[in-house]
């Protein structure tokens, strides 16, 4: 206590002169390191001559390029710790970030599994607990696992008699899983080891289970690679990975997905198949018919269908066929054709992102203006009772197995910590189960929704948040947060690191960009392959109506996204350069004419389009962060982020982003890639790097934005 009493004394003493509303601080020299361009990388595209200076960079295991990544942390780190307040806004992250976690329990036969994170552990650890009065005891420390707390795992089934539980382990952030399997009541680990697993579950059936893998990569392109050739295999425990049973391949169309989920009456296993990461084929298997084939239930890969539940021979299915809202249909195994389907649930006004069984009844998720309303249904569709939640936020988790009588979910707004209820499926009640122990006042704090209007006239609407005592006078720092694409939907979540933007001042906003899935698949399309544009325009839009209500000013606005969102900054910061002063571009896909070429890029193509085609590289070309930086230009100070073992979203596209920026870029602003070691794509990152990539986000962002740093205890 005495050393955080002494911290808290030092940032009041540090910025007890610093109470205006803009301060000036000095420019921080940076001096790039050089980095070579091979002139002879020219590649033709249907005609058109593409320079490709920096392509070495993708080889990310070569010496050159590690070489390379050292110079440029090098210069970000010593860029950072020349910023007076980096280690406060560290220490008071870490005194936020310092509560126990918790996650909604699932229950299998007569235990309860849940995690827990007692404040700063690295990661979270699963407890297990024999019935709701049993004693909570570790069941799997992942923090024992490793020195640095990189190692991750992840539950991901049960077998049919509640003996056996098989669960994934992620080194260092990589998409590559190992599948380990333990005898749940004596909590002996089983040698069953699979490896060259990605994107799976494990749907048990009998004394094993179905999965999907990669064949095994060569040495050294594990992290590089496009992966190719998934397929689903039958495990039997007990044996060793190499007398797997292959269940399905399609080695005429190798780069395509393959996930199976099993009927809860382990009768039926369904098979989706998938170009990419959008429209998918349904498939189901009679597992209790000797030699029966996979029955296609769904075609094609315009639309997505997915079975939710079965009741004997008819599925209740979710799918968007004829309702880009969705809709809930049930289709007979017998004949799947589609003037034997029946709805259940019709398409409404408001998008239905989800829908689960659980107690004997339908549980159904909508979105209204990206937030989440529940309803409850009889699997007839009939009897609809509208489920009370805690306010206008995000809730997760409703849904169990058929004899269920209760289940826990998990409740969240911006304003709201996560908090975990206890649902009552006879009474329709909710009663408080955990609630975060956060020292933080909620009603200190403002949530709203505006509606902003995009370049072509479309109404967007926009997340706000800020403390509510705050001045709006065009002041602020502001940091705008978006994602935009395949089909994800950003709805009210909370966070302790936003609490540092917030109690300096500063103000959150978070738009509903088409491409996302907040209002259905036609606002999904609107920002998807030719209409990519109005993404960016979104989110262009968005700014300006941030500074024209004057929550904030171009001096004093920053913008973020990751991944897909890495791209959304990338190309605003190159159409708008002079529209922010700080740019945030993490994990980001920068190089819209390769991105196809590594991992699983390949899946993307149904959201992008791929430059191989001429009909998609005029557009592709037209936005591509890497391709459109422009030599003489002052673009915003910018704080590029990716990591060592990010294998979907390959660094080699921040690199040469970088490379490039850094050699177009005119002016004082700093242009820094700061490179994480033993981390990915974000799953799985241990505490201690969260804290600190988070403190030095807001550390560059204060500085850059001119803005004041200060702390009140409490």
């Amino acid at each position: 206590m005495h050393k955080l009493i002494c911290c808290y004394l030092f940032v009041i003493i540090l910025f007890s002169c610093s109470s205006s509303e803009s301060v000036n601080n000095q420019t921080i020299s940076v001096e790039y390191p050089e980095t070579y361009k091979d002139s002879s990388i020219v590649e033709d595209y249907h005609g058109n001559a593409v320079a490709d200076p920096y392509r070495w960079l993708e080889i990310d295991t070569a010496s050159n390029v590690k070489e390379w990544v050292k110079a440029q942390n090098e210069v970000t780190f010593d860029y950072l710790e020349q910023i007076p307040y980096r280690d406060a806004i560290k220490d008071r992250y870490e005194d936020l970030f310092n509560y126990v976690k918790l996650s909604s329990p699932s229950k299998a036969g007569d235990y309860y599994f849940f995690y827990k994170n007692d404040g700063l552990q690295n990661q979270s650890v699963l407890y297990i607990q024999k019935g709701e009065e049993g004693e909570p005891e570790v069941l799997l420390d992942p923090n024992a696992m490793s020195e640095d707390g990189t190692v991750a795992i992840n539950l991901i089934g049960f077998s049919e008699d509640k003996k056996y539980m098989a669960y994934s382990r992620q080194d260092a952030g990589s998409d590559w899983q190992e599948i380990h399997v333990m005898e749940i009541a004596s909590k002996k680990k089983l040698p069953d080891v699979l490896k060259w697993v990605k994107f799976s579950g494990a749907s048990w059936k009998n004394d094993g289970f179905y999965y999907s893998r990669y064949p095994a990569p060569e040495d050294g392109t594990e992290l590089s690679a496009a992966n190719a050739g998934h397929s689903v295999y039958y495990h039997k425990l007990g044996t060793d990975q190499s007398e797997d049973v292959l269940v399905f391949s399609n080695p005429e169309k190798p780069k395509m997905y393959h996930f199976t989920s099993i009927t809860e009456d382990r009768k039926y296993l369904v098979l989706y198949a998938s170009t990419g990461t959008d429209g998918y084929e349904t498939y189901v298997k009679d597992l209790d018919t000797p030699n029966a084939e996979f029955k296609a239930l769904f075609s094609g890969f315009d639309n997505k269908s997915s079975v939710v539940h079965n009741i004997g021979d008819q599925f209740l299915v979710l799918t968007d066929i004829d309702a880009p809202n969705y809709r809930l249909i049930q289709v007979p195994y017998s004949d799947p054709s589609k003037e034997n389907w029946k709805e259940i649930l019709p398409e409404q006004k408001n998008s239905l992102e989800n829908v689960s069984t659980g107690g004997g009844k339908l549980w159904a998720s909508y979105l209204k203006n990206a937030t989440t309303r529940i309803y409850r249904y009889d699997y007839d569709g009939g009897n609809e009772r509208r489920i009370k939640l805690p306010g206008l936020g995000s809730a997760n988790g409703f849904g169990g197995e058929e004899d269920d009588d209760h289940f826990f979910y998990s409740y969240t707004s911006f304003v709201t910590p996560n908090t975990i209820y206890k649902f009552d499926v006879a009474s329709g009640e909710s009663t408080e189960f955990f609630e975060s122990q956060l020292k933080y006042n909620p009603d200190d704090y403002t949530q709203k929704q505006v509606f902003y209007t995009s370049k072509d006239g479309t109404k967007i609407p926009m997340f706000i948040v800020y403390k509510t005592d705050l001045k709006l006078d065009g002041n602020n720092p502001t940091y705008l947060y978006g994602y935009g694409g395949f089909n994800v939907s950003l709805t009210p979540y909370f966070s302790t690191s936003r609490l540092i933007l917030l109690e300096n001042g500063g103000v959150f906003a978070m738009p509903s960009l088409r491409g996302g899935g907040e209002f259905g698949e036609e606002w999904h399309k609107a920002g998807m392959l030719h209409n990519k544009q109005n993404v960016f325009d979104d989110f262009i839009a968005a700014a300006e109506y941030l500074i024209n209500n004057r929550y904030t000013s171009k001096e004093k606005l920053a913008i973020a996204g990751g991944s897909n969102g890495g791209l959304l900054v990338g190309a605003c910061m190159t159409q708008r350069p002079d529209l922010f002063a700080v740019a945030f571009p993490a994990v980001g896909v920068m190089d819209m004419l390769r991105y196809h070429k590594f991992t699983v890029g390949w899946g993307w193509v149904p959201e992008y389009g791929s430059a191989d085609e001429e009909e998609h590289f005029e557009n592709l070309y037209s936005y591509s962060p890497l391709h459109n930086l422009k030599p003489g230009t002052n673009y915003p100070a910018t704080m590029i982020t990716t990591a060592d073992h990010d294998d979907r979203v390959v660094p080699a596209h921040s690199f040469k982003f970088g490379a490039r920026l850094q050699e177009c870029h005119d002016g004082d602003n700093p242009v820094i890639l700061r490179i994480e070691t033993d981390a990915g794509h974000g799953a799985g990152k241990p505490t201690s790097k969260i804290i600190e990539e988070e403190a030095d986000r807001w550390s560059f962002m204060f500085y850059n934005t001119q803005s004041p740093v200060k702390y009140i205890e409490g």
